[in-house]
């Protein structure tokens, strides 16, 4: 029992030590934190290139005969569709015909990479975007998709039919969708602070120098029986 409570004493001395230097550091770790938060806020401004998005909007509709209503069968069989077609979307079959038609120098491997295709919420509906450090360019890029993947769709998967819900736009306004400078800039200043608090503590706890008193008591677990004062040069000499 006795061994339980000095091991828990031992656990709050150090956390009292710890809070205890982290107090004594307030400063020091405050500038360098902020300093680590400035340093990678101007670096994403400056240094990485700004990307911008252009993004457009399918809907996938299940074959139904004329007059019927749709029923929940049918929307649950366009929503699996939807998945199919994304894949199609991206494949080297559309891609190939969208970078001929623009005449790009690029491959279907590197234009896959900068395009995303998803159903929006597991349904009938396909959301396509693509980045680019040249918004116009994203957009024609995605206006040849929704032009392109059609037809084709129709061709390879003869079920369902695919229609444009929104036309290819510059998403956000025209501005950039990264990098994200205030995100970077919080984690810079995190890390900048575990850094500098690891740093610190290390430091002060690898130092087994006394510093005052109750570090000999502490340390020592013995009595203080008297203290030398620390007198100055001049002050020594005139009682002298």
């Amino acid at each position: 029992m006795e061994e339980k409570v000095e091991s828990v004493k031992e656990k709050e001395i150090d956390l009292r030590v710890i809070f205890g230097i982290i107090r004594k550091n307030l400063i020091a770790i405050i500038l360098v934190t902020i300093i680590f938060g400035v340093i990678f806020f101007l670096y994403s401004k400056f240094f990485i290139a700004k990307k911008y998005e252009a993004g457009a909007v399918l809907i996938v509709n299940n074959v139904s005969e004329a007059g019927t209503t749709v029923n929940n069968a049918e929307l649950t069989a366009a929503a699996s569709l939807a998945d199919v077609y994304s894949i199609i979307i991206k494949s080297d079959t559309v891609l190939n015909e969208v970078i001929s038609n623009l005449n790009l120098s690029t491959t279907p491997e590197a234009l896959k990479g900068s395009i995303s295709v998803s159903t929006v919420d597991s349904t009938q509906v396909i959301n396509i975007s693509m980045r680019s450090t040249k918004p116009e360019y994203a957009k024609q890029v995605v206006e040849e998709i929704i032009k392109v993947a059609p037809p084709i769709i129709k061709d390879k998967v003869e079920a369902g039919s695919v229609k444009i819900i929104s036309e290819a736009r510059i998403s956000n306004n025209g501005a950039p969708v990264s990098p994200n400078s205030t995100r970077n800039a919080v984690i810079g200043a995190l890390i900048g602070f575990v850094l500098i608090l690891a740093f610190i503590v290390v430091r002060e706890l690898a130092n087994n120098t006394f510093k005052t008193e109750d570090d000999i008591v502490n340390s020592l677990n013995i009595p203080l029986l008297g203290i030398i004062p620390e007198v100055e040069t001049k002050d020594f000499n005139k009682r002298v």
